[in-house]
């Protein structure tokens, strides 16, 4: 289909505005009742050497390169709302709530020890290994196909690591993965 100059025109006013092809074919539509598809709109503004321009850059969501600021919580609000919610008190702390020494992995991290296996021998495991805690005791760990962490082997049977113990294995575990 061709098009008169005066819609020719008109065509590429609307594209040094900035329209996109499909405010161009929607305006052929509403002001010359001219019915074109999309990609006769494409041919048309590639005939006319026309060239559409970019939408302003916004910050896109997808550029994982400039990452969101993590959120955070008050310490005092992260106690009141440990408080209010009848929560087990010995569940290990979120990383955020650990004191500086404990979180950069200074304090407990280095009293626990972590190895990984060349090679995972048991069924549903993504990764296996071997750990020792700061008291010496024992296990073997494992990552199922979930992501999820879990012991297969403790030394001493109903060990439970201590808070601090169990977040420099999740550091360290973290570190080797």
């Amino acid at each position: 289909m061709s098009l008169s100059p005066d819609q020719n025109r008109a065509v590429a006013a609307w594209v040094a505005a900035g329209d996109n092809l499909s405010t161009v074919q929607k305006k052929l539509q509403d002001e010359f009742q001219v019915s074109m598809t999309y990609m006769d709109v494409r041919f048309l503004v590639d005939d006319l050497d026309l060239s559409l321009q970019d939408p302003a850059s916004t910050a896109d969501a997808s550029d994982v390169s400039n990452p969101a600021p993590p959120p955070t919580m008050p310490a005092a609000a992260t106690s009141a709302a440990n408080a209010d919610d009848g929560s087990d008190a010995d569940a290990v702390p979120e990383p955020d709530a650990l004191p500086p020494a404990a979180a950069d992995g200074a304090g407990a991290a280095a009293n626990v020890t972590v190895t990984l296996d060349a090679v995972t021998l048991l069924p549903g495991a993504l990764a296996s290994g071997t750990v020792r805690f700061s008291d010496g005791v024992t296990g073997k760990w494992m990552v199922d196909n979930y992501g999820r962490p879990g012991f297969t082997e403790i030394s001493q049977p109903g060990y439970q690591p201590s808070p601090a113990d169990a977040q420099a294995f999740i550091q360290e575990l973290s570190r080797h993965l």
